[in-house]
């Protein structure tokens, strides 16, 4: 590949990544109109036109999305290698993205994170909250978060939490009128606060377990929410019982502010793990991060 065209690739998947002219500019430290002539230059050498650009948005062609899909990978890998090379100096640095859900970040990698940071001052994280099931390597992540039995087959998975138990709960205020639940059907009679969650198409359904027998159920209430904050806090407001991480309602119970219930259907899940992509080799920056938060329980 001759060089202007390595260079005008890479200023092509920036748009197409970015969707913008103006942050992808921004990005690579180009002027737009540097930026759309390396694109034009591009089109013209191909015969083929990779983007559709409107009055408000930019968007890649059929021609573009197969450009993406096939040379952004390779770049990213280039990319990786170079970046790799940081291990031949002193200190470790980088910047490591990670996508996780909201319990796994709280409750496994904020602790470990805060240890591990000030060890390694030349190293940057950036974590983002998504419940979604996000493909990394399309996203550009170095590693991802989820439970063990949600990580591709074709990823190197990492334990880094135990196993842990959900927990339904509710105020003893919401108690005062209303019979606690004996089985999980009983939740229909109950005014249950939700969790939309995109991975289960919307609302999702509270699971349990006992000798063997899987539920789902789900529940109906008058509030659905997307975070643990906001189901816990209703929760303590007595506006009806909720799901969630038995470790994050633990000291509630403890102090009688919240009443668990069903518990004995409530078996545990298995842990939280840390994945990348087995095709490449870690580097030095993700390598000490996923030693610092291996699970050695």
């Amino acid at each position: 590949m001759a060089r202007e065209n390595l260079n005008d690739v890479i200023a092509f998947l920036a748009v197409a990544n970015e969707r913008s002219f103006t942050r992808a500019a921004a990005k690579l430290g180009v002027s737009q109109s540097a930026l759309s002539h390396a694109i034009r230059g591009l089109e013209e050498r191909l015969g083929l036109r990779l983007l559709t650009r409107t009055t408000r948005s930019v968007a890649p062609t059929e021609a573009g999305e197969r450009l993406v899909r096939t040379v952004g990978p390779r770049l990213d890998e280039v990319e990786a290698e170079l970046g790799a090379l940081g291990e031949l100096r002193d200190r470790p640095s980088g910047t490591i993205r990670i996508t996780a859900g909201e319990h796994a970040a709280e409750a496994i990698l904020w602790p470990a994170l805060a240890k591990f940071l000030p060890r390694y001052p030349a190293i940057k994280v950036e974590l983002i909250i998504d419940y979604g099931l996000t493909d990394i390597v399309a996203e550009r992540y170095d590693a991802g978060v989820r439970l063990g039995e949600q990580v591709a087959k074709d990823m190197i998975a990492v334990r880094i939490g135990p196993d842990f138990r959900m927990a339904v709960v509710g105020a003893p205020s919401y108690f005062a009128a209303r019979q606690k639940p004996k089985n999980p059907q009983d939740l229909a009679a109950h005014d249950c606060i939700n969790i939309r969650l995109p991975t289960y198409g919307g609302i999702y359904a509270w699971e349990f377990e006992k000798r063997g027998r899987a539920v789902k159920v789900r529940v109906d209430g008058h509030l659905v929410f997307n975070n643990i904050a906001l189901r816990k806090k209703a929760a303590l407001a007595g506006l009806g019982l909720t799901y969630l991480p038995e470790d994050q309602v633990r000291e509630d119970v403890a102090k009688g502010r919240l009443v668990h219930v069903l518990a004995d259907w409530c078996l545990p899940f298995s842990g939280y793990h840390l994945y990348y992509p087995s095709r490449r080799q870690a580097a030095s920056a993700l390598a000490l991060l996923v030693e610092a938060l291996r699970h050695r329980g």
